[in-house]
């Protein structure tokens, strides 16, 4: 069995994919977690803690399912063209529900720094996964920009189409 602090997490996990952040309340969380209300302000002192620790949690899971993912590629071009391959993964896997990151960047307001600085922290490893793998920086940057908008269409669409057309695109640019 799970502990309450597990099951807060696991059932954030759940509301904030279906509801979105700002739709799912903290009754609600420690009602179909099934926790008493001291347990959750116990782990998590307000709806925002808990949001940052269920984005570091999906970055932690993002990155290593990404790195599991492209393992057995040997150099950067099929390292880069199977991280595209990843996101038709995730999309297969998580029924295009998108970015955890940029769905709550859309529902905080501008000056939540707190959730913002995290966001951002992520959206900036993944850009220095890209430049990690390429000398060019402007060329990763290129390939980092294809990615963000390869999830955004995709999860707009519903579609791998542009994730496909965007491995094109990799293949001319990296030779």
């Amino acid at each position: 069995m799970l502990s309450p602090k597990e099951r807060i997490i696991t059932t954030t996990f759940e509301l904030f994919t279906k509801q979105g952040y700002n739709s799912t309340g903290i009754n609600q969380i420690i009602s179909e977690a099934n926790v008493a209300r001291a347990s959750f302000y116990q782990y998590f002192r307000s709806k925002e803690d808990l949001c940052v620790e269920f984005l570091k949690i999906r970055h932690d899971f993002w990155f290593k399912e990404l790195h599991q993912f492209i393992s057995k590629d040997k150099d950067a071009k099929s390292t880069i063209v199977s991280s595209f391959d990843f996101l038709i993964y995730m999309n297969q896997k998580e029924n295009f529900r998108g970015c955890s990151f940029l769905n709550i960047l859309s529902e905080i307001p501008a000056d939540n720094v707190k959730i913002l600085n995290v966001i951002q922290h992520h959206k900036a490893d993944l850009r220095n996964y890209f430049s990690e793998l390429l000398k060019d920086k402007d060329l990763a940057d290129h390939i980092y920009l294809l990615f963000e908008s390869s999830i955004i269409e995709s999860q707009l669409f519903r579609s791998n189409e542009l994730i496909e057309k965007s491995k094109k695109i990799i293949n001319q640019l990296i030779k």
